[in-house]
């Protein structure tokens, strides 16, 4: 221990007395320790810290997987009230579906919320501070309404009264009373304001299917086990409610923690390697350095070898500064992590699940150590055994000059940049491939118009619009209202907003086209909308008239579809007059007519294939009645007309706030929100490899040239000339850059192929952006190489040979 801390005491001054390669050594390794802290924060608190619940590998989330679609949907009232009565495997089974309600008060606002049943925070494990969760009896239809609270809105709309529980508040113009405060880091799947208690009728029909279902297993229950019961549920289900057609569909379970965070592991993971592949790059540029510095230390290593120290001595003393460089490189990282962590909000990460769990705690600080200690092993371990390597006779020497320990130094530099130039390409490759399909998803063709746009959402109370006609009468007088507007050239309303979209899917069957038994039925995509719907998005037209106030309750029924549609379920596309039912297929869904077709728009995710989609009238729809969203096309900036369109709203009912307000532009912007993240990153730290491989280059040219002086002085009193000299260095760099690119290439062909999940419309082996980056850090290497060159066929031969 006392050896140690000599060798510290020793470290700290020698580094002390050679401040600029201190400050750009430690400066080096901060930018690739603080990179791998502020990417291993965000998947610490987004993949690996447990969730916050009480044994959270006992929770489960279950869905319907439509084995033909590939995809997971929610589960009607139906499916939940069968599930919880008969299951074994659960301890607790809740239903519960994201909203937005209305609060009422001196200040109306819309605020969100997620309805669930009884056993929600049972299931959960996790009790409020205040008051408590719901009794049991409390989802039963006909019990009054309930709610638990989070503790944001307790302080923000309750001034954080302990005297909150059992007060009364109006919810969607309903009384409720608050029974409980959650803590103030609790977030079940999304941030929520509240959660009112869900009230499930018996059901009369299999659908809708609005909800997703979390059960606690019982102990000792094992996925096969639940997986087992789940397939005899499903026997059950369509027992009660036959379907004369094969229902290629199953009940699906799936852990909590991969519900929430499945679909982004794989850009996290690739976050994750972009900055080890940083790190790796930066280690190697401080191995450099060390390698250069050690031209200048050799008598000081030769006489302490002198005076009997050994070279495991040697090695401590020279690993010690390494680690000192390291600790000082982690805690500058650390300072840079911390400034990234807090600016990550401002990047717009998009719905990147866990955000509020992202933060410098004692697992992300462990990780800053133990990166700074590996670090520092990793870059000080080679250079200290080359240094330690010395010959004392050659070294003591007054003019000595150890060519075989040179050379020795000059390979490892040479692999090293070599490494540098691998890493970079792969990273630079990976960035290229992300950039460009960033760039092919904004090229989408979204079916509708954004600039203009403006979008917000409403809900009416069922206590003042109990019946379908009065919502459809709000909604038809608002929307004439809204036409009215100076500036507004269309209004319409709509049960969603596009790009993206909650799956809301029907089976469908075409007149004359019967589906055979056992066979499934086709599928489409399904919104309720008003008059001017289309012209509001500036959906084409392409056949048939447009919707139209006589589309009421009274009417036939009509439609209109898509050009997909059109093509993929009637011969030619020739779809205009006719007719289909769409749901359940029973008495109450008549024939519907096909009244127009329309252009192809995207409503449920911008990376989503076209789909076949059916557009219904919301008079002849009532269920999507109380809660619609308006949209409004502008004929100039739609901000300047959101005053307009809340006081118009305001003029029909005081009491209703407009929540959700945003233009087309930043319904654009969200939808992009994760992959642009994820691209911006990999783009800055591809940036970064290539900005410290090329210094890592020039670095090793530089000091070639410097070993060299003599060499090219004689070679030049020979009469080389300068371009001699230039060819002579820049072709050293060109042969360690040409190896880099050659094992990076290979690299790049691995590392893309495990990032396909990411990209949109580009191949991972797209050969443009293979080539265009390989020439990039060729050019870039090229330069690196030229500076030093030139600089050495300047060298004046007598004052080189002199000097040797």
């Amino acid at each position: 221990m006392d050896a140690l801390m000599k060798d510290l005491r020793f470290a700290l001054r020698l580094l002390g007395k050679n401040p600029g390669f201190t400050a750009i050594a430690a400066l080096t390794l901060a930018l690739g320790i603080g990179a791998n802290t502020a990417i291993f924060s965000v998947v610490n608190g987004a993949l690996l810290r447990p969730l916050p619940y009480a044994e959270p590998d006992r929770l489960a989330i279950v869905t319907i997987d439509r084995r033909d679609l590939g995809h997971r949907f929610t589960v009607s009232k139906a499916d939940f009230l069968i599930l919880k009565e008969r299951m074994r495997s659960f301890e607790s089974l809740a239903a519960f579906t994201p909203d937005r309600v209305n609060l009422g008060g001196q200040e109306p606002e819309r605020i969100s919320a997620m309805w669930v049943t009884a056993d929600f925070f049972s299931a959960l494990g996790v009790p409020p501070i205040l008051g408590r969760s719901f009794r049991p009896d409390e989802d039963r239809p006909g019990s009054p309404l309930v709610a638990v609270i989070s503790h944001s809105l307790w302080q923000r709309r309750l001034a954080g009264d302990a005297g909150a529980v059992g007060r009364t508040i109006i919810l969607n113009d309903k009384s409720c009373t608050v029974v409980g405060v959650m803590p103030p880091d609790f977030m079940a799947l999304r941030k929520t304001d509240i959660w009112p208690i869900l009230q499930l009728d018996p059901p009369t029909r299999h659908s809708p299917f609005l909800y997703r279902l979390v059960g606690r297993l019982k102990p000792g229950v094992s996925p096969q086990q639940l997986g087992a019961e789940l397939v005899a549920m499903h026997g059950e289900v369509l027992s009660a409610w036959p379907d004369p057609q094969k229902s290629d569909w199953a009940f699906a379970a799936e852990p909590m923690k991969e519900f929430i965070v499945g679909d982004v592991r794989p850009a996290l993971l690739m976050l994750m390697v972009a900055v080890g592949f940083v790190l790796l790059i930066a280690m190697a540029n401080v191995a450099n350095l060390l390698l250069s510095r050690a031209a200048t230390r050799e008598k000081e290593i030769a006489v302490r070898a002198a005076l009997g120290a050994s070279r495991w001595c040697l090695v401590r003393q020279l690993l010690t500064e390494s680690l000192v460089l390291a600790a000082l490189g982690g805690a500058f990282g650390l300072l840079l992590a911390q400034w990234g962590v807090d600016a990550l909000p401002a990047l717009e990460p998009g719905n990147l699940p866990r955000l509020n769990e992202i933060r410098i705690d004692r697992g992300v600080f462990a990780f800053t150590a133990l990166a700074s200690l590996l670090s520092g092993v990793l870059f000080g371990l080679a250079p200290a055994l080359q240094i330690s390597r010395t010959r004392l006779n050659e070294s003591l020497k007054e003019s000595g000059r150890t060519v075989t320990e040179a050379r020795g130094r000059q390979r490892l530099r040479g692999l090293l940049v070599i490494a540098q130039m691998a890493l970079a390409l792969m990273l630079l490759v990976a960035a290229g491939l992300m950039v460009k399909s960033f760039a092919r998803l904004k090229e989408v063709d979204t079916g509708f118009e954004p600039a203009g746009l403006l979008t917000a959402q409403l809900s009416l109370p069922e206590t003042r619009y109990p019946k379908p006609p009065q919502k459809e009468a709000f909604y038809r007088q608002l929307a004439e209202r809204l036409r009215s507007l100076p500036g507004v050239q269309a209004a319409s309303v709509s049960n969603s907003v596009p790009p993206e979209w909650l799956d809301i899917v029907e089976s469908i069957e075409i007149e004359g086209q019967p589906v055979p038994a056992g066979q499934n039925r086709p599928l489409a995509e399904e919104l309720v909308v008003g008059t001017d719907y289309f012209q509001a998005l500036a959906i084409p037209l392409v056949n048939g008239r447009p919707p139209a106030p006589q589309d009421n309750a009274d009417a036939p029924p009509v439609a209109w579809i898509n050009e997909t549609m059109a093509r993929r379920y009637f011969p030619g596309g020739d779809a205009l007059g006719k007719h289909f039912h769409a749901g359940g297929f029973g008495p109450e869904d008549p024939w519907i007519t096909v009244a127009g077709v329309v252009g192809d728009a995207k409503h449920n995710g911008l990376r989503a294939e076209k789909a076949p989609t059916i557009y219904v009238p919301y008079e002849q729809y009532p269920f999507w009645g109380g809660q619609m969203y308006l949209m409004v096309r502008a004929a100039r900036d739609p901000l300047s007309l959101v005053a307009a369109v809340r006081r118009e709203v305001q003029a029909m009912d005081s009491t209703l706030p407009l929540a959700n307000v945003k233009t087309g532009d930043e319904l654009m912007s969200l939808a992009f929100g994760r992959t642009r993240y994820q691209t911006t990153l990999i783009a800055l730290f591809a940036l970064l490899a290539l900005l410290l491989a090329a210094v890592g280059i020039y670095g090793v040219i530089s000091y070639s040239v410097a070993q060299r002086t003599h060499e090219i002085g004689v070679r030049m009193a020979l009469g080389a000339r300068p371009r001699d000299v230039i060819r002579l260095v820049v072709g050293q760099g060109v042969r360690l850059a040409a190896l880099g690119l050659g094992l990076g290439l290979i690299g790049a062909l691995a590392l893309t192929w495990l990032m396909k999940s990411l990209l949109f419309g580009v191949s991972a082996t797209d050969p443009l952006t293979f080539a265009s980056i390989a020439i990039l850090l060729a050019g870039v290497a090229l330069v690196a190489s030229y500076l030093p060159a030139r600089r050495a066929s300047g060298v004046d031969p007598m004052i080189a040979l002199r000097c040797e």
